[in-house]
């Protein structure tokens, strides 16, 4: 999760989890926009100066609440082929995405237009992990020799991942297996050692 304050006590393993999962079932329930700090204390039994002790505003408990509950589903892969690292990695993320709890992050996407601190919440707490991982997978793949040497890796995790959530957000054209592994295919076409 996130650092811990600079000032207080350490957090309470229990507290803490309390209001991360209050503030994960609001969300589902009731949508970002109605979420409020106040409902995260009186369904977690603590106070509001207890979450702003820990987070700086709703969007950031809020995104860590959903990280808390999502992060267990997407898993790593390490296959030792970074084609199929990448090719599970990208079902794995698509079949979130497109999961009833993945939703989620589209509708936060569109609520961060109007929101900034919600906008900096998701793109720090949970896209810029997920492209974190992106890049560990084709590091990977060059130093094992199957990926060019040469690869900008930052725009190689855009044009394998770019196009899912250009789906999601945009099109809304299908995104399932086939896609994601008709995708992937086609992206290492270009940079395959």
């Amino acid at each position: 999760m996130h650092e811990q304050g600079k000032r207080g006590r350490p957090r309470d393993p229990k507290t803490q989890q309390a209001i991360l999962s209050a503030s994960y079932e609001l969300l589902l329930e009731v949508g970002f926009g109605a979420v409020t700090v106040e409902k995260i204390a009186e369904r977690a039994g603590v106070s509001k100066a207890t979450i702003y002790k820990w987070w700086p505003n709703k969007a950031a408990v809020v995104m860590d609440g959903f990280l808390s509950a999502a992060t267990a589903r997407l898993p790593v892969p390490d296959t030792g082929d970074a084609f199929e690292d990448v090719q599970l990695h990208a079902v794995n993320l698509t079949r979130f995405l497109t999961s009833r709890e993945g939703k989620i992050i589209a509708a936060l996407v569109g609520e961060g237009q109007f929101d900034a601190g919600l906008a900096e919440a998701y793109r720090t707490r949970y896209f810029q992990p997920r492209r974190q991982e992106a890049k560990g997978i084709l590091e990977k793949g060059i130093r094992r020799g199957q990926l060019r040497e040469t690869l900008d890796v930052g725009l190689g995790v855009d044009l394998l991942y770019g196009p899912i959530l250009y789906r999601l957000l945009v099109t809304g054209e299908p995104l399932d297996d086939d896609y994601v592994r008709r995708l992937v295919t086609s992206g290492f076409e270009g940079i395959r050692a």
